[in-house]
């Protein structure tokens, strides 16, 4: 049995049991144009204003070609990094992560301007303006300054010898793939392997999903496929997500726990999660049913 027919056999067998669940199998009599496997739900959202400080949970959120909306809309670059890297991130300043980004303006961040028309008549969404979309960053010490000070460059330089330049993108200024999605499924088990909880929030995932009946990890079979959020956004997975050292920081504390990074190396070939591309935009929301595409 091959791990795809593997995968679909348990995936059956588990769902025949959950009551939230419509299986293939019970209408085979369907064209699969009109089937649909709900393989879960929308545990969570996520974006991060400022690449690399600390997240901000969200009960809806609006994702797009270029990523979710107000997702790591800035970032610093260092003179430091290499050209095809250029940021300064958690990865020089551990305690990066402990800077919290807040909106000035939380109603102008939350969605598109033009999303009523955008969704009436096919418009491409607009974003709010630069100034409307302002942030403040408190620092662990509950200082807050406006994140274009050149103070705060300074403090979260922490005396490294970079030199630091704000960057601010209309697009999210992510790794590689516009948007991120982990299975709570995939952070228990990599607890189980260490022998302690894992918190999911070291992965820094968009969008949290919610698969219990499905086998941790199984994201990684999704390559190559679809999934519907709620009932309009549609994203393609498009590769699984290779883990550096930010997933052992604490996302509170910034603590280095290297079992986290050492486990997925060893027992899953570095890989944790999944990226996606966008094909429908929409707003997802919490709670969203997750449909898996053919």
């Amino acid at each position: 049995m091959s791990k795809m027919t593997k995968f679909r056999h348990i995936r059956t067998c588990r769902l025949q049991h959950h009551p939230d669940f419509i299986l293939l199998s019970k209408f085979p009599f369907l064209p699969s144009t009109y089937r649909m496997s709900v393989v879960g739900k929308v545990e969570s959202l996520w974006r991060y204003p400022v690449k690399s400080m600390h997240g901000e949970e969200m009960e809806e959120l609006f994702a797009g070609y270029g990523g979710v909306y107000g997702d790591r809309l800035f970032a610093f670059r260092s003179s430091a990094a290499p050209p095809g890297f250029p940021y300064f991130t958690g990865r020089d300043q551990r305690h990066m992560i402990r800077y919290r980004p807040r909106f000035r303006h939380p109603e102008k961040a939350a969605r598109p301007i033009n999303l009523t028309e955008a969704d009436q008549n096919g418009a491409a969404p607009l974003s709010a303006s630069p100034e409307e979309l302002m942030i403040d960053v408190e620092t662990p010490e509950g200082n807050l300054f406006a994140i274009d000070d050149p103070r705060l460059a300074e403090i979260v330089r922490d005396g490294r010898d970079h030199k630091l330049t704000l960057l601010r993108s209309e697009r999210a200024l992510t790794d590689c793939r516009p948007i991120s999605l982990f299975s709570i499924q995939t952070a228990q088990q990599i607890g189980n392997e260490i022998g302690s909880q894992v918190d999911k929030r070291r992965f820094r995932a968009n969008i949290y999903l919610d698969l219990p009946a499905l086998q941790p990890f199984v994201e990684d079979e999704f390559v190559g496929r679809s999934l519907r959020l709620g009932s309009k956004v549609v994203v393609s997975i498009v590769a699984r997500d290779s883990r550096c050292m930010m997933v052992t920081l604490d996302p509170d504390t910034a603590e280095k726990a290297p079992a986290v990074l050492k486990t997925i190396a060893q027992a899953h070939h570095g890989y944790a999660g999944v990226y996606g591309a966008v094909l429908t935009e929409g707003m997802v929301r919490n709670g969203d049913a997750v449909e898996l595409l053919d």
